[in-house]
């Protein structure tokens, strides 16, 4: 006789009220530490660490910004440095030593308009090949960084000509699973999704949902393309296949309403990359499992190879906030231990539970 099945359970373990308005949170790997990013209301932006310690958040350190931050990310770094990068409303560039002072490593006027997206690989022994950054703009550019060259990207995708300029909203790798493959994954407020292949500079495939696409995201980088989730404007979210890609139809997907409201991300789970998490903007989050096909490619009907989706199935939700949950960071290292912060100028630590049998 099989036992029921028990629903992994949302707890939110710590909540702390801040005195400005958060865009980003996320883990420092290997600690219970983590970074918040934001905007004072004065203007200026702001970077906290807080330490979780006993039940509670402890105020690490703090480093005021010229302009607002949007967005960071510890991808490019190595474990025992843990830079983090950051993009802010100045269209900057930023990398910190949190160790050290109050000045950044590295900085580079990298946008003409605000950073609303970037994302690292290369580092935290994540995907072969260069530690690199990518960033999306309201400037309609996507650029690729390597922190170990100053001034100029090492990619710079733009419009083509003709081609209307699009505000980027999200960015994210995916393919690094050599020195020599790698790919950008790009989301625009028209609901344009553009993949961008590094190693020759070109769109490798482009599709388009509707809706602004809110966030990206592969549920692995340093394996060849599994799946690509992609969240929108409108509450609906699309799961492709990106392994079979063909030639006309492009990457199979499953699309799910997901929420009555704007998705703002989705994260995958570090250590079981088919669940994932989505933040809403009715600040509710959503758990999600998805589950493969009996056979994940099929021929048609003149023999092409082309991808067969799966199904999306919920496994729990949680409304935490009146207001939207801008971000949402897995621990890298205590499965089920996350950080999401909210526009109600509150950051929580969450627990999710019973995700071993998931």
């Amino acid at each position: 006789m099989s036992t029921p099945f028990e629903k992994p359970q949302i707890i939110s373990h710590i909540q702390k009220s801040l005195n400005y308005t958060i865009f980003d949170s996320k883990w420092i790997p290997c600690s219970a530490k983590f970074v918040c990013l934001g905007n004072l209301a004065r203007g200026t932006g702001v970077m906290q660490i807080y330490e979780v310690a006993r039940g509670e958040l402890r105020l690490v350190k703090e480093i005021e910004n010229a302009k607002p931050l949007k967005c960071g990310t510890f991808g490019a770094t190595s474990l025992q440095q843990r830079h983090i990068a950051t993009g802010d409303f100045g269209g900057n560039l930023n990398i910190w030593d949190l160790e050290a002072g109050e000045a950044p490593l590295y900085s580079v006027k990298a946008h003409k308009e605000i950073i609303n997206s970037l994302d690292g690989v290369g580092g935290l022994g994540v995907g072969d090949g260069a530690p690199e950054i990518a960033t999306g703009s309201r400037d309609g550019t996507v650029k690729v960084w390597d922190p170990r060259q100053k001034d100029a990207p090492v990619a710079n995708m733009e419009p083509g000509e003709g081609e209307a300029k699009r505000d980027c909203w999200t960015v994210a790798f995916g393919h690094a699973f050599n020195a020599q493959d790698r790919c950008v994954c790009a989301g625009y407020d028209n609901g344009d999704i553009k993949l961008f292949d590094l190693r020759n500079m070109s769109v490798r495939w482009e599709t388009n949902i509707k809706n602004g696409v809110c966030c990206v995201e592969f549920d692995r980088k340093d394996i060849n393309m599994n799946k690509l989730v992609a969240t929108s404007l409108e509450g609906t979210f699309h799961v492709f296949d990106m392994r079979t890609q063909h030639p006309t139809k492009g990457f199979t997907s499953v699309s799910e309403k997901g929420q009555k409201s704007t998705i703002w991300q989705v994260r995958h789970l570090p250590q079981n990359r088919d669940v994932f998490m989505t933040t809403g903007g009715a600040g509710n989050l959503h758990l999600w499992k998805y589950d493969y096909p009996a056979q994940r490619s099929k021929e048609d009907s003149e023999g092409v190879s082309m991808g067969v989706a799966g199904t999306v199935n919920l496994l729990q939700n949680v409304t935490l906030s009146t207001q939207p949950i801008a971000s949402l960071d897995w621990s890298p290292d205590k499965k089920g231990l996350c950080v999401c912060s909210a526009f109600d100028q509150s950051v929580r630590v969450l627990i999710v539970t019973k995700l071993n049998r998931v």
